[in-house]
């Protein structure tokens, strides 16, 4: 039994080993190039370890127009995001966890369709819908589109974590004088934390990287993704590496610091 472990603890290993350097290789090469000097990344064969490091791909990319005002745009968007899908999800996710309604299977259902749906097939409406109420090519924009895309997930996460919370929990504050507002807020929300981190995680991610609503609602305030779709595709190659890397260093510093959060509250679970 003790070697059947083994194996089996070995197997583990070398998938973990296999899918972190699928992931992991990717971004070690796109972060090589866009910070290697222009002779190194045109020599060939490409030199898979640093050997000439330069920041001035990334500085000429970070000085060119427009870049500053839409990694400040993508910011604002991802930010308000995750605070108006946690504000509405939240409360959404707790009321599927806990009481039983009318429609509450069909409401998950509808949850999971919308999810379902191209963002195009939104997008173009929305554009429409913007046009006349005179919020196209705002911020706000992309932030409604995104909250929709992001509600399903955060309200659906939330709603299983709120499960996992002992409802004597509740009970027994109630039972000591506490409202209803002052039990969700001061039991079962701390012990639901580690869960809407991880639902605030992927909301931020999943704004961060979404480009094409963004360049179909604006045109002046374009997000990150947008302004590097629409200005690289004819660029020199070691610029589109540069705003790769610039697309992906925020999210996964995002993704480190409420990764640390999650094994604060969770402790050696997730070790």
């Amino acid at each position: 039994m003790s070697s059947r472990r083994r194996r089996n603890a070995l197997l583990l290993q070398a998938a973990c080993v296999t899918v972190t350097l699928f992931m992991g290789i990717p971004l070690y090469l796109i972060a090589l190039a866009a910070l290697s000097s222009r002779e190194a990344l045109n020599r060939f064969p490409l030199p898979l370890l640093p050997t000439d490091i330069s920041s001035d791909t990334m500085a000429t990319f970070l000085s060119s127009t427009g870049v500053i005002g839409s990694f400040i745009n993508s910011l604002t968007v991802g930010i308000s995001t995750l605070l108006l899908s946690l504000l509405l999800g939240v409360p959404a996710g707790y009321a599927l966890a806990r009481y039983v309604f009318r429609g509450r299977n069909p409401y998950q259902w509808f949850l999971l369709f919308t999810r379902a749906l191209p963002i195009v097939v939104l997008s173009v409406p929305l554009a429409q819908l913007f046009l006349t109420v005179g919020l196209y090519d705002t911020t706000y924009a992309v932030t409604l589109l995104h909250t929709a895309l992001a509600l399903p997930t955060t309200v659906l996460i939330t709603a299983a974590i709120f499960v996992a919370v002992p409802r004597d929990h509740e009970e027994a504050a109630t039972i000591f004088g506490a409202s209803a507002v002052q039990a969700f807020v001061r039991v079962v929300l701390p012990q639901a934390l580690p869960g809407i981190a991880a639902a605030a995680m992927f909301t931020f991610v999943l704004s961060w990287n979404e480009v094409l609503g963004a360049a179909i609602l604006t045109l002046n305030q374009r997000t990150l993704p947008a302004q590097v779709l629409s200005t690289l595709s004819w660029s020199p190659l070691a610029f589109r590496f540069a705003g790769g890397f610039a697309l992906v260093l925020p999210a996964l510093l995002f993704i480190a610091v409420m990764r640390k959060y999650l094994l604060n509250m969770w402790g050696t679970t997730l070790r």
